[in-house]
């Protein structure tokens, strides 16, 4: 039997997921993992493909079992993780062989990772996938960074395993080193954003009008057909229309309300910060999370302070639905306009050169944040590839100046009834910072210059070392 040329380490959901999908589109493929059950079962679960899949149990056998010039694809968690499989892989190949970190990892240790092994002969890619457990099996979103010749050696593969959109493969090398696991970061950073901002509007109804779940998937189920598009909106219509099976409840509401984050949600927040470039939507989603995660002392702030009436009674149902769903448009804007700004702000930091209308093409299908809207966003940078913010865009300005009255109606009426929007707040009070042309920034500047002597401009002088007389009283 010839040696496929291609081997996968990793056979956790993701990995096995991933590997299918590489046979099944036609590779051979060599696996491995380091639990030897795991490679057995995932062979024996692995039906007509299983002609295609060449199982080992040892390393040595595993990098044996595979064709050189090698391509082997790590999904395994990410950190010491990755570093560890490396350094057990390495000793084992030849020059010229290919290492792909498929897994998500922070662009700082794929940017390192690279060197070092590029220093030893060895190549390397960091590739983020998007799309779940289902994406990976049958089509994910794929964002790689490293050599564009190494990525040329895998380009057939990934366009073959990745979703399609009207037929275009949404996989695409977008710089080198950390480039694909940056952009993949701020993808979740984004999804972070969308998320909450939908749980939020959630909460308005649920709270505020008193709405029941399945009447709440209606009105997403609704809001999918229009501008709102997405397979987040289109999932949490779902959701809410589904029953628990163990007690016939709405599944939603045995669903304890504390959620989970893995990480990639405070790297984008702590990226932008680093850059210097606001992401106030994302960050406030990664807050949220975090406020949810503490249960218990919410529960103990609930008694403490009483229980707000949430209960919104000064206009009509249906007329604050259109105003959340206008609101919810023009936060969602926002988060995709202050995650492009990043990736924008990170390939011009790191020389990538990434390109911002291929991002927006590879995540029309395949990836969780896949929307309507990224026809748009595609559009807007491949018509003008420097633009600085979609909010500059004429097709985005357009949707803003349509939209942000009914984000200001709801932020302003939902804080009146002690209802949180801590996305949307923040992007609505982005959105007015960004657009006020004189802002109250220079009382920062006369303060940091009368307590630290930092100088400031001044409106009618050149320079930016001038002083206010306080420093001489």
């Amino acid at each position: 039997m010839t040696k496929p040329s291609i081997g996968l380490t990793g056979l956790g959901v993701m990995g096995s997921n991933l590997a299918l999908n590489i046979a099944d589109n036609g590779f051979d493929l060599a696996v491995h993992n380091r639990t030897n059950a795991d490679v057995d079962r995932f062979l024996e679960k692995s039906g007509d493909l299983r002609a295609r899949l060449t199982g080992h149990y040892e390393i040595e056998d595993f990098i044996a079992g595979i064709a050189t010039p090698r391509t082997i694809i790590m999904m395994v968690k990410a950190g010491s993780v990755v570093d560890a499989v490396i350094a057990a892989l390495t000793p084992h190949l030849e020059k010229g062989d290919l290492l792909i970190d498929a897994g998500n990892s922070d662009f700082n240790d794929t940017v390192r990772r690279t060197k070092t092994l590029e220093d030893q002969g060895f190549g390397f890619l960091g590739i983020g996938v998007s799309g779940g457990e289902v994406g990976a099996r049958f089509g994910p979103s794929t964002m790689a960074g490293g050599s564009a010749e190494k990525y040329a050696l895998v380009e057939d593969m990934l366009n073959a395993i990745a979703a399609k959109h009207e037929g275009e493969p949404c996989a695409a090398w977008l710089g080198p080193d950390g480039a694909g696991h940056f952009v993949k970061t701020m993808h979740n950073g984004i999804e972070y954003g969308d998320m909450q901002m939908i749980a939020e509007t959630y909460g308005v109804m649920r709270n505020g009008l008193g709405m029941e779940p399945k009447a709440i998937g209606k009105v997403f189920e609704r809001w999918n057909e229009g501008a709102l598009g997405s397979y987040l909106i289109e999932i949490t219509a779902q959701i809410l229309q589904t029953e628990d099976p163990q007690t016939g409840a709405d599944i939603i509401d045995v669903i304890v309300d504390r959620a989970g984050q893995k990480g990639t949600g405070r790297w984008s927040a702590i990226e932008s910060q680093k850059l210097g470039v606001p992401a106030s939507a994302i960050e406030a989603a990664v807050t949220a999370r975090a406020l949810s995660a503490g249960k218990d002392q919410r529960e103990t702030m609930e008694r403490l302070y009483g229980t707000p009436d949430t209960v919104i009674s000064s206009a009509s149902m249906e007329a604050i639905i259109t105003q959340l769903e206008n609101a919810l448009l023009a936060g969602k804007i926002i988060a995709y306009a202050q995650g492009f700004s990043v990736i924008r702000a990170a390939s011009e930091e790191n020389g990538w050169n990434t390109p911002l209308a291929r991002v927006a093409e590879i995540w029309r299908a395949g990836c969780i944040i896949r929307s309507v809207m990224l026809n748009d966003i595609a559009s807007a940078f491949a018509n003008n590839p420097a633009l600085e913010s979609l909010l500059l865009a004429p097709a985005f300005a357009d949707k803003m100046k349509a939209t942000h009255a009914d984000l200001r109606t709801i932020v302003a009426l939902t804080a009146q009834h002690a209802l949180p929007l801590p996305a949307l707040s923040a992007a609505l009070s982005y959105f007015d910072y960004a657009r006020q042309g004189q802002s109250t920034a220079n009382i920062l500047q006369a303060q940091r210059d009368f307590f630290g002597a930092h100088g400031f401009e001044r409106t009618d002088e050149e320079g930016s070392d001038h002083h206010g007389p306080w420093a001489m009283g």
